[in-house]
């Protein structure tokens, strides 16, 4: 970053902690963001042709409301003024209205909910998108900014879908109630419209002030409990049988009670806020039971008014008051709303828009097409930049070399692999490295899909052009000869992590490998649970195949299989050597003496074939003169007494001169 010292880490942004927004202009915005690009996007004809079609059945179930408002206050005048023929037909008429409303309103409900899953399924597919796109699933979980967008992809869509279409609906539906029963209303009462105006206006503003923000703040963090509660959960089932055999129940309970008890704690804050908006809500909506008869009761007991007449304008008035009580009515599920909203904004925010220009900054190492992996003055940080891995790093293989990276646990070999995966951004300097087609990686975990065991070996292809014949020879190479008939054939469907053993998946990854047929292979301790014989096999077939491997290992029986070996030291610095002589147990090359006394005598005889810098090419006079030497056991001892000391191999090709240490070597 622009201001760092040299040599420093680059000062990662703070992260900010996101706090809910009410129900204000933010969350109207947050909203439009997610809502829009369905009515704008691609499928806007159909998505406007569909609410236009609710609209239509909402406008016919609000006539046929008003029409059977109408009807029951003619039954109520007609069997107050005692006339049989008038009630019979006003029987008659609400029957017939009813034949009508009843197919009406099933079809809206039909059509509604039917919108809304045609939503989620749209929204879903632009989420699942930018979560692939790019490895930002990758990039979520490894930095930590959103807890749980699982749950936020699968239930929160959905939510918010759902609960879009309900309340866009609701609000259409009462304005058109409003303008319908007012007309009646205020040909019956100007007086029970203007009550209701200020009735409505007030209860309103009450509801979003004083319930307003701890409602929504709520709702937002016991989605986030519940989610963290179901995730416990999750890891208990998957991790099931390392917790078995260590015997690790007791913490895992607590660790599960301890998730647990947040959702019961933030819940219980919550039923309590809820209990005092129900109070609130009773009584906004119960005191208006009497207000209708209060105000209309003199007319009627005069005989101005009918008593059918006053039946009918309580129902307008209950009709109005429902419009115009919308937020009072359904503030409790519009604060869930809204606090979904939010989680699902955030998400979007990481994998939707475009990243922001800070985070570009912070992302400088570049990738380049090449035909082989090469690595230019690389410089690898954590994701966090609080740890420098690598510093200058320079290799270049040429066709035929692979190389072996070595080192203590938390050096960052695995943290090097990604970056040359192209997961790990954080750093400088450029990759250069084929396509990535034919670039496979194998971990020392394989991921197994849900599938048969075909698309298990075709994976991550779904289709192949190998026949069955040559799927079963693949399986014979990697050492898997009776799996087919274990399993049941190649459409067999098993769940494999349970069924295979680590050795055999790490197999069946060896077999992706051989159908996929790349140029490059990573493999991150990829044969960790094979014994020597089947490791051996499966390196060596690799090799047969001309493929360029990277890999981390720590048994000395792989060094045959690579050209070169680079040995990370730690906070930054570096060593690489060639593989013949390498010794694993303190991490440096053991040369015999023709080669060492030849690597001082020469330069330019002692180049490797691998660019790099790996520090000085001689060590002490002793060291020097007995690689000259090259034949006496007093020189040999010495050169190698000079290589130890400073941590030195022979100088490749583009490297510092020799004696010199170069940027990013292990100081001598």
């Amino acid at each position: 970053m622009p201001g760092d010292p040299p040599g420093a880490a680059p000062t990662a942004p703070k992260k900010r902690r996101r706090r809910p927004p009410g129900l204000s202009m933010a969350a109207w915005r947050q909203f439009m963001q997610l809502a829009k690009p369905y009515w704008l996007g691609d499928q806007k004809r159909a998505a406007w042709a569909m609410l236009a079609l609710l609209i239509v059945l909402m406008l016919c179930e609000t006539q046929l409301a008003v029409l059977l408002n109408n009807k029951t206050g003619e039954l109520t005048s007609a069997l107050a003024a005692q006339e049989h023929t008038r009630f019979w037909h006003a029987v008659r008429d609400t029957l017939v209205v009813l034949a009508f409303a009843i197919p009406v309103y099933a079809f809206y409900y039909y059509m509604r909910d039917a919108f809304s899953n045609q939503w989620r399924r749209w929204l879903t597919g632009r989420f699942l998108d930018g979560y692939l796109d790019g490895r930002k699933y990758y990039e979520i979980g490894s930095g930590g900014d959103i807890d749980n967008p699982d749950q936020r992809i699968s239930e929160d869509i959905n939510t918010f879908t759902g609960r879009s279409t309900h309340f866009l609906l609701m609000l259409v539906g009462s304005g058109m109630q409003l303008v319908a029963f007012c007309a009646v209303l205020w040909s019956l009462s100007k007086l029970l419209v203007a009550f209701l105006a200020v009735y409505a206006t007030v209860g309103t503003f009450l509801a979003l002030y004083v319930f307003g923000s701890p409602l929504i703040k709520l709702n937002f963090w016991q989605l986030r409990r519940e989610a963290d509660f179901r995730f416990g959960l999750m890891r208990l089932r998957e991790n099931a049988e390392s917790i078995a055999f260590y015997r690790g129940e007791p913490q895992e309970r607590a660790h599960i009670e301890q998730r647990f008890e947040a959702v019961y704690e933030n819940y219980g804050r919550l039923i309590k806020k809820q209990r005092s908006l129900n109070f609130f809500q009773r009584g906004f909506s119960q005191l208006t039971l009497v207000v209708p008869a209060v105000i209309l009761a003199e007319r009627v007991l005069s005989g101005e008014l009918e008593v059918g007449a006053a039946v009918q304008a309580a129902g307008a008035f209950a009709a109005v008051l429902t419009a115009v009580s919308l937020i009072v009515d359904n503030f409790e599920s519009l604060s869930r709303f809204v606090a979904g909203i939010d989680r699902l904004h955030a998400l979007s925010e990481l994998i939707i828009k475009k990243k922001s220009r800070a985070l570009r900054e912070q992302e400088k190492i570049r990738t380049a097409p090449a035909e082989q992996l090469a690595l230019r003055g690389l410089t690898l940080f954590t994701p966090q930049f609080d740890r420098m891995l690598v510093e200058n790093l320079e290799v270049a293989l040429k066709p035929g070399e692979s190389l072996l990276i070595t080192g203590v646990s938390g050096c960052g070999k695995s943290s090097l692999l990604r970056a040359i995966a192209g997961l790990w951004k954080t750093g400088s300097g450029t990759i250069e490295h084929p396509d990535p087609r034919d670039i496979f990686f194998l971990p020392q975990r394989p991921y197994l899909q849900q599938g048969s065991l075909r698309s298990q070996m075709i994976y991550p292809d779904t289709q192949t052009d190998l026949s069955d014949e040559a799927l079963t020879a693949i399986l014979q190479e990697v050492c898997l000869p009776e799996l087919l008939d274990r399993v049941g054939g190649l459409d067999a469907i098993q769940d494999w992590e349970k069924l295979l053993s680590m050795g055999e998946q790490q197999r069946l990854a060896f077999a992706r490998v051989l159908v996929r047929q790349p140029r490059m292979v990573i493999l991150d301790e990829a044969t960790s649970a094979l014994d020597g014989c089947n490791e051996n096999r499966l390196y060596e077939r690799l090799c047969r195949a001309g493929v360029t491997l990277v890999s981390i290992a720590h048994r000395p029986a792989v060094l045959k299989h690579h050209s070169h070996v680079l040995h990370l030291k730690g906070n930054g610095a570096w060593e690489l050597h060639p593989a013949d002589g390498f010794r694993f147990d303190d991490g440096v090359q053991v040369p015999d003496a023709t080669s060492l006394g030849a690597a001082v005598s020469s330069a330019e005889t002692a180049k490797t074939t691998v660019e790099t810098t790996a520090g000085t090419a001689g060590g002490t006079a002793g060291g020097a003169a007995g690689g000259t030497a090259g034949g006496t056991a007093g020189g040999a001892a010495g050169g190698t007494a000079g290589e130890k000391t400073n941590a030195a191999t022979s100088g490749p090709t583009g490297a510092a001169p020799a004696g010199a240490a170069a940027p990013g070597a292990a100081a001598s």
